[in-house]
């Protein structure tokens, strides 16, 4: 896929609908590349389509990895709230024919994954310790 078709994809999406910001989607195709880099190396070098769920996990550790504690609040920032978000923006680009999809697939997949907030804080909580969500 060409950057620039990507960018008019984005642009047209965000013309149509500013619930994510842009940067989301551009860290969505990188969680992509993560994802689909990390199923070759669990497979031996078998590439195959990717689920929502490893989509969305994918999703997760990039964004701890990348931002660290600041994943949960760069996040909220960019209108990615929960797991479902991710696979709002997977069906807004396939819409625009940047990502494919398996008949199979389905925007429910990617719901209630796991608590999104949760998986991006916890990790840097200090053991035993929880903090409460604001509401």
């Amino acid at each position: 896929m060409q950057i620039a078709q990507f960018d008019e994809s984005v642009a047209s999406i965000i013309r149509r609908e500013s619930r994510y910001d842009g940067h989301a989607y551009f860290f969505l195709k990188d969680a992509l590349d993560f994802t689909l880099k990390r199923v070759i190396e669990e497979t031996g070098g078998q590439g195959r389509h990717v689920s929502g769920k490893e989509l969305v996990e994918g999703f997760r550790d990039l964004a701890i990895d990348q931002f660290g504690p600041m994943a949960a609040t760069l996040m909220d920032e960019w209108g990615v709230k929960e797991c479902r978000d991710v696979g709002n923006m997977v069906f807004q680009l396939i819409e625009e024919q940047v990502f494919g999809k398996q008949s199979s697939d389905k925007p429910e997949d990617f719901d209630e994954v796991f608590d999104f907030h949760k998986a991006l804080r916890d990790p840097f909580l200090p053991a035993g310790r929880e903090v409460a969500r604001k509401i």
